[in-house]
């Protein structure tokens, strides 16, 4: 995500989106590697690979987990964490900073979930598939984002930030979806030591505390306490995401202020590679000049600019890898045709695009909001179908939904059958939409005063 005055060649909005759409590339192939060999005469050592059992010991107490829920526990925490620094982000200074930048954003993304879990539960209303109902109310970003690069640029900025600022909403949902309705039993004991650890990590800010060491080993106690607390782990990643300051720690004229008086200073003084071996004073104002860029670097916006290559080109692709390996019994079309793999196929591909476009309409009806520059409502149709491709947070909420096997493969069948419908229906429209524009402007109308006689 970035700034919205950055969106042009180069900037951090660009550089994102071209994350988004080569990570994107990475997960299909993962996908694509994980379903051929889940069902091929080699799946038992796919699924062996899954259980394979990793572990460790403190205090006498041993954590072993199988490689599948490290994935899942672990790696996903680093990727909520970075979710939620792009959040606080965007809630602080960014696109959902105001009510009047949020309302369309929200209010899309609010339709975008509630249609679709509806429609899940209107087919599946009982037992435990019911507990399925979140699996088609998310987004996937980087899926969304890669197919509508496909149009390069003639897609309108405003329709790729619109989008974006909807996955930023949506994600957000769904992370309270996961926590409020995909907890089991809660530890009230080890909720208060989760608590107490993060309240650490806040007095350690107040105090300027600045060793890297002292979070890590603060972040790790957050998470184990999560990982007992009954509350999936992954929501430890959040939690540490909201204490991550993303302003600047001190005034802007002061920094500028102290740069230049150092800088007066060191050019004055003869700086050479040598010289600032013996002269201390050049090495105090080195280290002034370092310390106060520190402070101008919020550590919010650090933390999302390193992990989020990592999190794109290798936690994504790897959660993929782990848990799109779908064994297919009794054909494909028998897999479909249940309610489970129904709800989350006519709740991603209908329910997205229902929802998303008629909350939308509601919200710039109602005077509080309007579309974006350079976009139209047959813009922002083709952008609700790209919200039809759920893929990471859906399976991942399919993974915590279901303890029955057959519906849990039934789920995530249902999410690659929804993802891939919804990308061909969404570039469908936003050919002939993007289309139409341009041809509108290859022939521009000509005032009827000035039009020749036929």
């Amino acid at each position: 995500m970035a700034h919205e005055n950055n969106g042009g060649p180069g900037g951090v909005f660009a550089r994102f989106v071209h994350s988004e759409v080569t990570g994107s590339v990475i997960l299909l192939a993962c996908t694509v590697v994980a379903l051929a060999w889940a069902n091929s005469p080699w799946s038992e050592h796919y699924f062996h690979l899954l259980h394979t059992e990793l572990g460790f010991s403190i205090a006498g107490t041993d954590r072993t987990l199988s490689l599948h829920l490290w994935i899942n526990d672990l790696l996903m925490a680093i990727f909520f964490f970075v979710v939620g620094l792009e959040i606080k982000r965007e809630m602080v200074v960014g696109r959902l900073s105001t009510f009047d930048k949020a309302i369309l954003p929200v209010a899309a993304a609010l339709g975008g979930m509630i249609a679709p879990a509806l429609i899940y539960f209107f087919l599946n209303s009982s037992g435990e598939a019911s507990r399925g109902w979140g699996v088609p109310v998310a987004t996937d970003i980087a899926f969304a984002l890669g197919v509508l690069s496909l149009f390069g640029k003639r897609v309108p900025i405003g329709l790729k930030v619109f989008l974006t600022a909807l996955a930023i909403a949506d994600d957000l949902g769904a992370v309270l979806v996961i926590a409020v309705f995909y907890t089991s039993t809660l530890n009230f004991g080890a909720l208060i030591t989760a608590g107490i650890f993060i309240a650490l990590i806040a007095l350690a800010g107040r105090l300027g505390v600045r060793s890297p060491m002292v979070y890590l080993l603060l972040a790790i106690g957050v998470w184990l306490a999560v990982f007992e607390s009954g509350v999936h782990a992954t929501v430890a990643g959040v939690l540490l995401a909201l204490l991550m300051p993303v302003r600047a720690g001190r005034d802007p004229e002061h920094f500028i202020a102290e740069v230049r008086e150092k800088w007066e200073e060191l050019r004055s003084s003869d700086l050479t590679r040598d010289s600032m071996i013996h002269d201390r004073s050049q090495l105090d104002a080195i280290s002034n000049l370092r310390r106060a860029a520190q402070d101008m670097q919020p550590a919010g916006l650090l933390f999302e600019e390193r992990l989020h290559p990592f999190v794109v080109f290798f936690i994504l692709p790897l959660f993929a890898f782990f848990n799109a390996g779908v064994r297919i019994e009794g054909g494909i079309a028998q897999t479909l045709a249940q309610p489970v793999a129904l709800g989350v196929i006519i709740g991603l591909v209908l329910g997205k695009q229902i929802g998303i476009t008629l909350f939308t309409w509601i919200a710039v009806k109602s005077g509080r909001a309007a579309l974006p520059d350079g976009v139209d409502w047959g813009d922002l149709y083709g952008a609700a179908c790209l919200g039809g491709v759920g893929f990471t947070m859906s399976l991942f909420i399919a993974e915590l939904a279901f303890e029955t096997p057959a519906l849990g493969a039934e789920a995530k069948i249902g999410i690659l059958s929804a993802s891939l419908i919804a990308a061909i229906w969404g570039v469908s429209v936003l050919f002939f939409q993007l289309s139409r524009r341009s041809s509108r402007d290859d022939y521009p109308e000509v005032p009827a005063a000035g039009r020749p006689h036929s």
